[in-house]
């Protein structure tokens, strides 16, 4: 069983940045691939940002790259989220998820596990 701990989140205002950090608890953290998904109120959940296990992959939904940059630290055992040039649309929760099912980055089933979320809020 693998914990997800986020944390980072809070209330911005928009232009504004947030770096959120997600925690697991796993040993064997650094073969997972790790994404950020969020979820806006009365939305669905949407794919935000994923990194493969070393980090030689990432990926970006369309209407953050530029914006948003994912990272890692296997010495951690943390992913990073990093988002710069925030806008109101953004406001949501953000959830960590952990893969052991290789490289489909946006696919939400291939996540086995998930962390409760953070909440982002952007204000005007």
């Amino acid at each position: 069983q693998v914990q997800l701990v986020e944390s980072g989140g809070g209330l911005v205002q928009a232009g504004g940045s947030l770096r959120l950090s997600c925690a697991a608890s796993a040993r064997t953290f650094s073969y997972y691939t790790m994404g950020w998904f969020r979820q806006a109120p009365g939305k669905e959940r949407e794919f935000v940002a994923a990194i493969s296990w070393n980090g030689g992959s990432t990926a970006y939904a369309d209407s953050m790259k530029g914006r948003f940059t994912i990272s890692r630290d296997n010495s951690k055992n943390t992913v990073y989220l990093q988002m710069n040039s925030l806008e109101p649309e953004d406001t949501a929760v953000y959830y960590c998820a952990a893969s052991t099912m290789g490289w489909s980055p946006r696919t939400q089933a291939r996540y086995d596990y998930w962390g409760q979320g953070t909440q982002v809020r952007v204000s005007s």
